[in-house]
C-alpha cells in the first residue's frame, strides 16, 4: 500500500511555530500538529499547503522552503509527511475551522506538548536547521 501523501506547515511567527490541536473527531484526538493536509491528485505539494491553510486557518502561507519529506507508520496507513516552512501576513491571524486549538509555541514548549508522531521527525529537523542558523 503507498503511503497517504500529506503536507505540512511551520509557519513561523517571532520565534514561535504555528501548531494546532485535532478535535476530538478526528484520528489521534487531543494531539498536537503542524497544520495542513492530504495532497489532492493533480496538485504540487506547494500547491496542497497553500490552499489546506488557507482552509483550515484562513491565512495567506508564503512558503519560505521545503524540509526533507519523513515516512511515519501508523496501525491503519502509511504516511508520507511533506513539511515546508512558511510565513503569514503579520496583520493576519489564524481562524480554526477544523481543530479545537491553537497555539504559538516556542521549540521548547513544542516538546512539553503531545504532538502527533509523524510530527516529531520534522520539529527535530526544524530544530536542527534553526541551530545552524543561528550559528552563522
Amino acid at each position: 500500500m503507498n503511503p497517504l501523501k500529506v503536507t505540512c506547515a511551520l509557519i513561523v511567527r517571532h520565534n514561535t511555530l504555528l501548531v494546532v490541536q485535532r478535535s476530538s473527531t478526528m484520528p489521534l484526538p487531543g494531539m498536537w500538529e503542524f497544520p495542513g493536509g492530504k495532497v489532492e491528485e493533480g496538485e504540487s505539494y506547494e500547491e496542497c499547503i497553500v490552499r489546506e491553510i488557507k482552509e483550515e486557518l484562513h491565512l495567506d502561507l508564503s512558503i519560505v522552503r521545503g524540509l526533507s519529506p519523513t515516512l511515519w507508520h501508523y496501525p491503519d496507513k502509511s504516511i508520507e509527511l511533506i513539511p515546508f516552512i512558511g510565513s503569514i501576513p503579520e496583520d493576519q491571524s489564524p481562524l480554526l475551522r477544523e481543530h479545537s486549538a491553537l497555539m504559538w509555541a516556542t521549540i521548547e514548549e513544542l516538546h512539553a506538548l503531545p504532538l502527533a508522531p509523524a510530527d516529531l521527525p520534522v520539529l527535530e529537523t526544524f530544530e536542527e536547521i534553526a541551530a545552524f542558523l543561528l550559528l552563522e
